[in-house]
């Protein structure tokens, strides 16, 4: 986070110095702030401590259940109606992550439920998210929201780090700087500016469909990069999620006149 700071610090520079820029009201500074510590700090933070107990795959599958959280969540604090194709996909994905989670709790797999649930409450953190950011994006705008609120998240590890780690921890060999300098580029700053901009481009419809690709990637990856097993019985529960969130992600088209 301490390499990926300056990106989003120039980002926030950069729209403040718009013709059209509008500086922040204290309410809407706070809300992008608290946001921004409980999406991009919280959930990240709830997802490395998941994945000391189960596999990358797994974590990955899990989290990519936040579309079906949200839904959930917008029926319970926005009264929002949930539909029948709603009700659908909610099934499909919670029956596929029974059959992921009915293997692994077969083996020795130590700590595996508190993994689970560690995962699992990054997703609805991420949900709460965009269920509660959605007005405070659209007021403030998407480039000015992510600069400001990846700052907050930053300045937030990077507290966590002082208050609970030695200055000593710094003391690392050039590889282990080398990969968190490409992780702060590639894995960070990148990947956020390239979803805000997706959004403004293709809309948020396509952009979770296209989502649809994260945990499939890793858990491919995890096959082959980190010797992770994924059984026949775990690669149906996870396609059965994919087809689920993919479902809900899903918007029926407006009919025209």
């Amino acid at each position: 986070m301490v390499f990926s700071l300056p990106f989003f610090i120039a980002a926030a520079l950069w729209v403040r110095s718009g013709t059209e820029h509008r500086p922040l009201g204290g309410r809407q500074l706070a809300a992008v702030v608290a946001l921004g510590i409980l999406s991009y700090y919280g959930a990240s933070f709830l997802d490395f401590l998941a994945l000391q107990y189960i596999p990358a795959g797994v974590g990955r599958l899990l989290l990519f259940t936040y579309p079906t959280i949200v839904v959930v969540l917008s029926a319970l604090l926005i009264g929002k109606r949930v539909t029948a194709r709603e009700v659908a996909a909610l099934a499909l994905t919670y029956a596929g992550l029974a059959l992921v989670f009915a293997h692994a709790l077969e083996g020795e797999q130590k700590n595996f439920g508190l993994g689970a649930t560690l995962a699992f409450a990054s997703s609805v953190c991420y949900a709460l998210y965009l269920v509660a950011g959605a007005e405070v994006i659209t007021r403030v705008g998407s480039v000015r929201f992510t600069a400001y609120a990846m700052s907050a998240a930053s300045v937030a590890c990077i507290l966590q780090f002082f208050a609970l780690r030695p200055l000593a921890a710094l003391d690392l060999p050039a590889p282990v700087y080398g990969y968190a300098i490409a992780m702060a580029v590639l894995s960070t700053a990148v990947p956020v500016f390239m979803t805000s901009e997706a959004l403004r481009r293709v809309g948020a419809n396509t952009v979770a469909i296209i989502g649809a690709l994260g945990p499939v990637t890793t858990i491919a990856f995890g096959y082959f990069g980190l010797e992770e097993i994924m059984t026949p019985l775990q690669l149906a529960g996870s396609t059965l999620v994919l087809v689920g969130v993919v479902v809900i992600s899903l918007r029926p088209q407006a009919k025209k006149a």
